[in-house]
């Protein structure tokens, strides 16, 4: 019956790359199989420009041809005794994986301020003395008190908050004599929560017409 030549996908071979198809596989095994270096070169030829017509729109980017001729190897297997005018790719080099990512931490024991709270301390400390660097502290630690309060919703004192700043900024920011107060707390949360209630109800409004919808 004619069920019998049925192929299923689990039963045939792994595409290495799926974007060519099943009939360009096929294509490559054969070429694969020719027993003379010249009917394999030629076949190869073939495969390439059958390759490049399947993606006309990157016909005119640099090192396109190189690509193909590297796709075609990796997708024989590395087995395709045919030459290249590009350099062969390595089976070894592909295998290699990425070296993994280090996700940026300068300050991993007080992860609720930010990166970019450290990011204001450094710069803070370029400055030179004067009102304007006063005024930047003080804004930067406000700031942490925010950040503080995000994370834990309960109330803060300002002297954890300067322990911290010095402690970030390598004991060169020390504000633990001033005797000029943060913001309160209780202002910090109501001024984002405020913020947060506008970004919702606030803005553009749509115009509602008081006429009665239509029925169909």
């Amino acid at each position: 019956m004619l069920i019998d030549n049925l192929e299923y996908n689990t039963e045939r071979e792994h595409l290495i790359i799926p974007e060519y198809g099943r009939h360009m596989q096929k294509m490559i095994n054969y070429a694969k199989s020719r027993e003379t270096k010249e009917e394999r070169d030629k076949l190869a030829k073939s495969i390439i420009a059958v390759m490049g017509n399947m993606q006309p729109h990157l016909r005119d980017v640099p090192d396109f041809q190189h690509k193909l001729w590297d796709q075609l190897f990796i997708m024989s297997n590395f087995e395709l005794d045919a030459d290249s005018p590009y350099p062969k790719p390595s089976k070894e080099l592909l295998e290699v994986g990425p070296e993994p990512l280090h996700y940026p931490q300068n300050f991993p024991k007080y992860r609720f301020y930010g990166n970019n709270i450290k990011t204001m301390i450094d710069v803070a400390n370029t400055w030179e003395e004067g009102d304007l660097k006063e005024a930047l502290i003080f804004t930067i630690a406000n700031h942490m008190k925010k950040c503080f309060l995000n994370w834990n919703k309960d109330t803060v004192e300002d002297f954890v908050i300067f322990k911290h700043l010095y402690e970030l900024s390598n004991g060169k920011i020390n504000l633990k004599n001033t005797e000029e107060d943060l913001s309160d707390s209780t202002s910090l949360m109501r001024s984002k929560t405020k913020f947060n209630t506008g970004s919702k109800k606030g803005g553009h409004k749509k115009n509602v017409s008081n006429r009665p919808r239509k029925r169909y």
